[in-house]
Parts: structure tokens; C-alpha cells; sequence
């Protein structure tokens, strides 16, 4: 099973800390500091989990999630929120809850969050293969 991971944040702090989490886990990992990289991997062909912040200038999470959808990317992938906003504003989430694997908040465990990534990554693969 290859374990790959593209981590969505653009404070550059989050995604330095978390990249080294995940390759210690041997991940490969992917990091995007916007939307629109995370989208321009996708048409590359990423498959794997996507951590994804919500709150990002111009496009933010919600709406690249949307985009996800929108363009047909899901196929090969799961998403999981990773968010500074404590609750779930279910206004700006619109119908897109199905589409989301699992909804953590910052500051993150990352015991929780490297167990949650692996569940993530095994229903992926479950539901693909």
C-alpha cells in the first residue's frame, strides 16, 4: 500500500512540522501552501489522503473541496480537515460533510492525527482495490 499523504496549509510552519511527521511515518508527502497547488497535483494525478486546512486566502478549503468534487478528483482520494476553527460551520460546509473523512482541530494531536491518517489511508485503499 503506498502511503501517501498531501498536506493543504498556508502557514509554512504547519506544513514543515507535519511533513516531518508523516516521512517519519514513511509517507510520501506532498505540500501545498494554497487550493490551487493542491488542485494542480491532483490533475498530476496525487492519490492519497489530503490534509486540508479550511481557512486559506482565495481559495480555502471549503471551496477546494468543492472543486475536488466538481472536477472528479475523489476517486483516489480522502480528505481530512484540519482546522484553527474549533466547530464545524456546517453553512459554509454545504453538502459537502460526505466527502469528509475525519475533522480535526489545531492545535493537533499528533498521536490522533498520524492514527487517524493511517485509518484514513486503509479505508482508502479499501474502497479503491
Amino acid at each position: 500500500m503506498d502511503k501517501k499523504i498531501m498536506i493543504v496549509d498556508d502557514e509554512p510552519d504547519v506544513l514543515d512540522s507535519l511533513k516531518l511527521v508523516f516521512e517519519r511515518e514513511n509517507y510520501d508527502v506532498i505540500t501545498a501552501d494554497s487550493g490551487k497547488k493542491c488542485l494542480k497535483e491532483l490533475e498530476k494525478g496525487f492519490k492519497g489522503v489530503i490534509l486540508m486546512d479550511i481557512m486559506m486566502p482565495n481559495l480555502d478549503g471549503w471551496d477546494t473541496i468543492k472543486e475536488i468534487v466538481d472536477q472528479g478528483y475523489l476517486k483516489n482520494v480522502e480528505i481530512e480537515i484540519i482546522t484553527g476553527k474549533g466547530t464545524r460551520d456546517h453553512q459554509k460546509m454545504g453538502g459537502l460533510g460526505p466527502y469528509i473523512y475525519d475533522y480535526l482541530a489545531k492545535p493537533l494531536n499528533v498521536k490522533e492525527l498520524v492514527e487517524s491518517v493511517n485509518k484514513c489511508l486503509a479505508y482508502l485503499y479499501a474502497r479503491t482495490n
